[in-house]
């Protein structure tokens, strides 16, 4: 049974900058939420999307009709709370079934705060946002027995076009951790849950700019020893600690207002410590280089996107989140281009020439999505090992 067929949820309001309006029903907190509407092309992994804090002031709609079969658990998060500004789906099943599940995902919404609706068009909306690009919008989530009116239609109209543009937005310092701490948790096995890191090899320090848990794990995993510090932590703080390596994390908004970050990943690249960056962290890592970011027309959101090794010819499956890249025409002559999207030719990954440092565009862990690209971690520890020893 899906939830058209229930009934019994209040109505809801989906409005787009651009006039467009949707109107299904409320799935999660009531009230109001504003942010960029994207859409995500991942079957499962809905509940690590709304804890990915990568997706702040994000509204994600998931293109995948029938979500929430599988419910919830305390598991399977990468944050502490949710992130995402709302949820759009098509159909919230009655029932979920899951060995692993202890709440639904409209009680994890509502829990949360979380503004979210159902019952809607999710295909076009996908084409509208696939034709015209990522735009701001608005949830209304109406109180139990309160009807749709031209009123509030309109409130829901007025809210999106409030809302603030991604471009320019620093949201890495809104996200981060507020201080530092000791990361030594491993990857989750079936029936053992989440491993320890037992013997460490290496030490890194990784910079918060909205990290998510299985980056850290998958860290851990390869006996990395991780000290996680706040996104606007001075490189001469982290260089006091001599870590084997330095880590820049994924997270939301555009990465040129990030100059503190920026400013550090020159200094660990003139260091000469290797460097590792993800998703904002390569954009970050690039503008530290001297290359150039914009912000997608067509953003990549989802676990389907295939991506090519420019050094061997692979193509992995890889999970992606971002609505900024990298201008691959502004890479300077000491870094070069190392992977790119076989869906549009952005770049996906560069390293320098002249540092031991390399960075990635998508999300490597995975979390959800497959796990390809998982390589790079191994680059990341083979090349802490050889400077290490050097």
């Amino acid at each position: 049974m899906l939830l058209s067929l229930k009934g019994s949820f209040p109505s809801a309001i989906l409005a787009l900058a651009d006039g467009t309006v949707f109107i299904g029903n409320s799935i999660g907190a009531q009230g109001t939420t504003v942010g960029e509407v994207v859409f995500n092309t991942s079957l499962t992994g809905y509940q690590e999307i709304l804890t990915d804090p990568s997706y702040c002031q994000q509204i994600v709609t998931l293109t995948y009709p029938h979500i929430g079969n599988y419910g919830v658990n305390p598991e399977d998060v990468e944050a502490d709370k949710i992130h995402a500004a709302g949820l759009i789906i098509k159909n919230l099943p009655l029932l979920a079934s899951n060995f692993r599940s202890t709440a639904t995902l409209s009680e994890y919404l509502t829990q949360g705060n979380t503004v979210a609706i159902a019952n809607i068009d999710t295909r076009k909306l996908t084409r509208l946002l696939r034709d015209k690009g990522a735009q701001n919008g608005a949830i209304l989530g109406l109180a139990a027995g309160e009807e749709v009116t031209e009123a509030r239609i309109a409130q829901a109209v007025a809210a999106a076009k409030a809302a603030p543009d991604m471009k320019g937005l620093d949201l890495a310092k809104v996200v981060t951790t507020a201080k530092p701490y000791e990361w030594t948790e491993s990857e989750w096995k079936l029936g053992e849950g989440y491993g320890k890191l037992q013997a460490p090899r290496f030490k890194v320090v990784a910079y918060d700019f909205g990290v998510k848990k299985n980056i850290l794990r998958m860290l851990a995993e390869r006996g990395c020893h991780v000290t996680v510090v706040p996104a606007q932590t001075p490189a001469k703080d982290v260089l006091a600690m001599n870590p084997d390596g330095v880590f820049l994390s994924n997270g939301p908004g555009d990465p040129e207002p990030c100059d503190y970050a920026i400013e550090a990943a020159q200094a660990f690249m003139a260091s000469g410590k290797p460097l590792f960056g993800i998703c904002l962290g390569h954009q970050i890592m690039a503008l530290a280089s001297g290359a150039k970011t914009f912000k997608m027309q067509n953003s990549h959101h989802g676990a389907n996107h295939p991506v090519k090794d420019l050094d061997n010819g692979r193509v992995s499956i890889t999970s992606q989140n971002h609505g900024f890249a990298v201008d691959l025409e502004t890479l300077p002559a000491n870094a070069r281009a190392t992977h790119i999207s076989l869906f549009d030719g952005t770049l996906q990954g560069m390293e320098r020439t002249d540092a031991p440092a390399f960075c990635f565009q998508g999300h490597p862990e995975a979390s959800p999505g497959p796990h390809d690209i998982g390589y790079l971690f191994d680059r990341f520890t083979a090349l802490m090992e050889k400077h290490k020893n050097a």
